[in-house]
């Protein structure tokens, strides 16, 4: 699943450039979720005393509302990214308003100043309202989502790729750099998506058909307990493929 993030000041084109993002990367058939960032510290959907309310203030951690129409899951805190993502299995999840996720990203802006505010080494793309004055700026290209859209997607599917982990450097860094730098380094070509460790290794830990990420250490942990329980066992063959369920 590929995952970035569109960001910027109110009113710079944010919400404008994603719907012509979505609306492209759809006719191109691709499947698409989006992630929208409410900076606004009062905002709540379910209001207080509704029906919904009254469950969670009676206990219930999670609520879901069922209508005709739609269905809302709620949950009573704010979800990392990282958990709203396990809810998505699209081609493409994007983000509107995160800044706080390891994905590549696209600014949208008025000015040069807003943009110097925001830029780091995770931006790829400019948009918004200054792509009607610029085309380039600081080596990125400036590509107006209203005029050239696909010019803006073309460059998504370029440069934006599966989603890497969020872990810590001091946790795994055995590819040699952190999740964050190999994601900049993606992004200037100076490494691939498949020099990530944490793809790598023989062992696959699944919980309710989801893949748990592992770190190399765990991996190795978990890898050499089964085998060393598996090759006492009749009918062990060096390099067979092993398969264990626990539970339905």
């Amino acid at each position: 699943m590929k995952v970035f993030s569109v960001f910027g000041i109110t009113l710079s084109g944010k919400t404008t450039t994603i719907e012509n993002i979505i609306r492209e990367l759809t006719r191109r058939r691709y499947s698409v979720g989006s992630v929208k960032e409410i900076h606004f510290e009062e905002f709540a959907i379910d209001q207080v005393g509704s029906n919904t309310d009254r469950h969670w203030r009676a206990g219930s951690q999670l609520i879901t509302a069922r209508g005709y129409n739609e269905t809302d899951i709620l949950y009573k805190r704010m979800l990392s990214i990282e958990e709203i993502l396990r809810f998505y299995h699209h081609d493409y999840v994007v983000l509107e308003g995160v800044t706080d996720s390891n994905v590549p990203k696209i600014i949208t802006a008025h000015t040069i100043e807003e943009i110097d505010e925001r830029l780091d080494d995770s931006v790829f793309a400019i948009s918004g309202q200054i792509a009607k004055e610029l085309t380039v700026y600081k080596g990125l290209p400036v590509i107006n989502a209203m005029s050239n859209i696909e010019a803006l997607v073309d460059l998504i599917e370029e440069k934006v790729f599966d989603k890497l982990p969020e872990f810590p450097k001091e946790c795994c860094s055995s590819c040699g750099s952190s999740c964050e730098e190999l994601a900049y380094k993606i992004l200037r070509g100076e490494a691939k998506r498949e020099d990530c460790s944490i793809e790598k290794g023989g062992i696959h830990l699944k919980i309710n058909d989801k893949e748990i990420q592992m770190v190399p250490f765990v991996k190795s942990i978990l890898l050499n307990t089964i085998l060393g329980v598996v090759k006492e066992l009749e009918g062990y063959q060096e390099g067979a493929a092993i398969n264990i369920r626990i539970g339905n």
